[in-house]
């Protein structure tokens, strides 16, 4: 009877062992803090809904720190040095430019609702141009509209912004904002609290959200809205293609029937309620919160009309029919908002 149990637990060890190393594990670096909402009600909760797709095959680990710098999360997963990794292509200049298409002014008041645009678009325009071919593309959204905040004076029009040092991302905030007059600090979101509370920088390009996120809502107390957002800005979460492709079909699919559109909205939905609980946050601050008059919103638009024209004509030349792509991107927006 003893022999008996201990072949018993023997053959259990084994059955364990054999399940346990059949879990296959995906490792994820993200720059963010773990506290930051794009972990917490997006990221992690993602992480989740593949382990459940999987029924457990597949397990994404969040990596407790990043491997690299911002900029570096692309070729992170490129190279395979993580399998997976959250982004943006702002972050290399010169390197992508398709993704730009979202960024120009006055997109929308949803992140939710051009998130999802931006998918499509993608999925139906820009993919055919392989600016991500070397890594599988498992999902790509925006955050919410991009307004001015400053440490200094209220700014209502390209004068008062002209001369102030601002931090930007990089992409069309950058042109735009060096166009309008600043002076921009191109740097990650992250840097942000340094640059301020040091004086390196007088303000930031920044959605309501991360002025909390970031906690620089005592130091940039003059923020003016532009309606539909003075600029956006995209994100992405992209795999390792060979590591994606090391799956079964089974667990592929598995993968993809809870990122693309789906986790898009998610991260969009994400973006407008954290926007809502910022603004509600600096107006309980007691900060100084403006809309724009139309004679900036003037001053905008001519800032911006030739860049628009420009990335037409880029796109154009890498086979993507630009304006097409651009006005199907406004059209759903606006429809789906």
């Amino acid at each position: 009877m003893k022999k008996l149990l201990v072949s018993i637990s023997l053959a259990f060890a084994v059955i364990t062992s054999s399940v346990a190393n059949a879990q296959t594990r995906l490792t994820l670096s993200t720059f963010v803090p773990a506290s930051h909402p794009i972990m917490t009600d997006v990221i992690k909760p993602w992480t989740e809904s593949v382990a459940e797709a999987t029924n457990g095959r597949v397990k994404v680990l969040i990596l407790p720190s990043p491997l690299g710098h911002p900029k570096a999360h692309y070729d992170l997963a490129r190279d395979g040095q993580a399998d997976i990794t959250f982004g943006s292509p702002g972050y290399t200049p010169g390197r992508f430019n398709l993704y730009k298409m979202v960024e120009f002014p006055f997109t929308g008041d949803s992140a939710a609702s051009t998130s999802v645009a931006y998918w499509r678009v993608y999925k139906e325009y820009l993919e055919q141009a392989g600016e991500y071919e070397d890594v599988k593309v498992l999902t790509l959204f925006t955050h919410g509209p991009g307004q001015i905040h400053n440490s200094k004076r209220d700014i209502n029009s390209q004068k008062d912004l002209a001369g102030l040092k601002m931090r930007v991302g990089g992409g069309i905030m950058n042109d735009l904002a060096s166009e309008l007059g600043a002076v921009t600090l191109q740097k990650p979101s992250p840097s942000s609290y340094e640059l301020l509370s040091s004086g390196v920088a007088d303000g930031t390009l920044f959605p309501l959200e991360s002025v909390v996120s970031f906690n620089i809502q005592d130091i940039v107390t003059h923020t003016t809205i532009i309606p539909g957002g003075l600029y956006n800005f995209g994100f992405f979460i992209v795999m390792n293609k060979e590591r994606f492709e090391s799956l079964s079909e089974e667990d592929q699919a598995a993968i993809d029937s809870v990122s693309g559109e789906a986790l898009a909205r998610i991260a969009g939905e994400m973006w407008d309620r954290q926007d809502a609980r910022g603004l509600k946050a600096m107006q309980e601050n007691g900060n100084t919160i403006l809309n724009a008059n139309e004679d900036f919103i003037v001053e905008i638009i001519r800032a911006f009309r030739p860049m628009e024209q420009k990335w037409i004509a880029q796109a154009n030349k890498t086979g993507v029919d630009g304006e097409a792509a651009l006005n199907e991107f406004r059209k759903l927006a606006e429809e789906i908002e």
